[in-house]
Parts: C-alpha cells; structure tokens; sequence
C-alpha cells in the first residue's frame, strides 16, 4: 500500500473504532463510518468488502499485536523477569492491556464486548496451543485438548472481562495470580 491508501485505511479504522465506542456494532452502518472517516465509499469498498470483514481485520489487528507481544515476538514491550524466572505470557497479556493499550480497553469495555471478547478468545487458542501444548506444557489429563485449550482460553477472556468490569482495580501480577489458582491443574508451572 502506499502512503494515500494506508491513510484511508487508518482513517477507516479509526472511524469505527470510535462509532463502536459510541453504539452498538449492529447499529452502525457503512455511510457513517465512511462519513466519520472522510472516505469515499468506492474507497471503503477497496480496504473491506464489508462491515464484518472490517470487524475482523481490526479484531486481528488488535488481538494479533497484544498476542504477537505475549509469545515474545519482536516488540518494544518487554518480559519482566522474577528471580530469573520469565513472568507467564497471561501475566504478560495482562501488563500490555493495562498499560498500553486503552484502544483495546475502550474497545472490551464497550456496549460491543461481546464480539471483541469473542475475537480475543480466538486468538488467546492459537496462543495457548503455540505456547502450552504444543511445548508440552497442559498437564496430563483424560480429557481431550482442545477442550482444554477452549477451557483455558474461556477462563482467561472471563478473568479478562471481570477485571474491566472491576475498573482494573487488582494488579497484573494478582488477577494472573487468580487465572492460574483457578486453572492451575490445566497449565504446568
């Protein structure tokens, strides 16, 4: 893309993101986020066949970056070390939505959560099965692993939304602390 295109591509993301702040994702149409963004609809047309691929690619966008930084992939973010021990990437998942992503905040808070925390625990399973069972690391049990991987991710998305809905008031290392206490005999430590 050159420089025009990704202007409008962000413009557009930019615009939805703040409609999907102010109302419900069902109630937003395309002319307002063409409006919103300054964009011409053969414009809009040329970045998201639809409103929902647009949904998804900002889903991605966002889930994909917090979860890329997570499985320590090249970021600016880092791993906090505890006595030479490398912090657990919920922890970790924990620390960059407090402190670096309001977007996402704004975004898992808003009257649309439903749909984001549905998004987020897509990505928290492709995350869980790269970092933990793939490695080895779900503890043995007689039940199949994708429930497991679905329980895990499931579980962190509430703890996740619990959280927010408690204005982020426990710390990182607590509501991590919480996470692992309730699915302890999921994960290996």
């Amino acid at each position: 893309m050159d420089r025009r295109q990704k202007k409008s591509r962000e413009a557009i993301l930019k615009a939805f993101t703040t409609l999907l702040a102010e109302k419900k994702y069902n109630r937003i149409a395309v002319q307002e986020i063409i409006d919103r963004a300054d964009v011409g609809r053969t414009t809009f047309y040329a970045h998201f066949e639809t409103k929902d691929y647009l949904l998804k690619e900002l889903c991605e966008e966002l889930f994909g970056h917090i979860i890329d930084i997570a499985m320590g992939l090249p970021h600016e973010h880092y791993h906090c070390e505890n006595n030479g021990e490398v912090d657990s990437v919920f922890l970790h998942l924990l620390r960059h939505l407090q402190e670096n992503d309001s977007s996402i905040l704004e975004l898992l808070s808003s009257q649309n959560n439903e749909i984001f925390l549905r998004y987020f625990k897509s990505n928290l399973k492709e995350m869980i099965i790269k970092q933990y069972a793939e490695k080895g690391l779900l503890a043995q049990s007689s039940l199949p692993e994708d429930y497991v991987v679905n329980h895990i991710a499931s579980s962190f998305v509430e703890t996740v939304d619990w959280w927010l809905s408690h204005k982020m008031k426990e710390s990182p290392e607590t509501m991590t602390e919480y996470f692992l206490t309730a699915t302890g005999a999921l994960i290996k430590q």
